[in-house]
């Protein structure tokens, strides 16, 4: 009968620890779900974003190539060439 007070408590430790451990366990996969469910709603922004400015970056080369060949020949000291379409 001495030991039962001892036990009493070790056997209440052993479930407060195993309660912490579930506990933990499902933090860190609350913690991945959610790190999974942002990725997957950035994914598609992130790829839209890049189909958008994808033909940005297109026009602006295109724009920047006819200015420089348009002005090339004013410092070359040509004012009367006309750029090729």
């Amino acid at each position: 009968m001495a030991n039962d007070p001892i036990n009493d408590f070790s056997v209440a430790l052993n479930g407060i620890v195993q309660t912490v451990g579930t506990l933990v366990q499902q933090l860190v996969e609350l913690v991945n779900i959610g790190i999974n469910a942002v990725g997957g709603a950035i994914e598609p922004l992130v790829k839209t974003a890049g189909q958008l400015v994808e033909p940005l970056v297109k026009s602006t080369s295109d724009l920047a190539c006819k200015v420089s060949t348009t002005v090339t020949p004013v410092f070359q000291g040509k004012p009367n060439v006309t750029p090729k379409a």
